[in-house]
């Protein structure tokens, strides 16, 4: 009997759904964008209209388009038949970067 076989994980692994469960994260975390970025515009517009509010509604807007567009090329990837490859580390910087610059200009707003 061979015991590496029967303790090797990648033999015991479903591939197919770790790829669904990280397409459902990407729109989970699209959908939350979105939000902070609706949330954003509303607070902007909330006490009048001011040259500050809407260049921090523009930005928070670029950066939600910014995200967006990575989050789509990857729940792309990962509808494509066979293996998804790993996300570029460029991609994923972009992602990351835009998530918190959006959050920080969503607290500007608040405050």
């Amino acid at each position: 009997m061979n015991a590496g076989a029967a303790t090797d994980p990648a033999q015991d692994r479903d591939p197919g759904l770790q790829p669904e469960r990280t397409r459902l994260a990407w729109r989970r975390t699209t959908l939350s964008s979105t939000v902070a970025a609706v949330l954003a515009m509303k607070a902007s517009l909330h006490g009048g209209v001011r040259v500050e509010g809407v260049l921090v509604c523009a930005l928070c807007c670029a950066l939600w388009l910014g995200f967006l567009t990575v989050a789509h090329r990857r729940i792309r990837t990962l509808t494509a038949d066979g293996e998804p490859p790993a996300l570029a580390p460029r991609h994923a910087t972009t992602a990351v970067l835009c998530a918190v610059a959006l959050a920080v200009c969503a607290a500007v707003l608040v405050y």
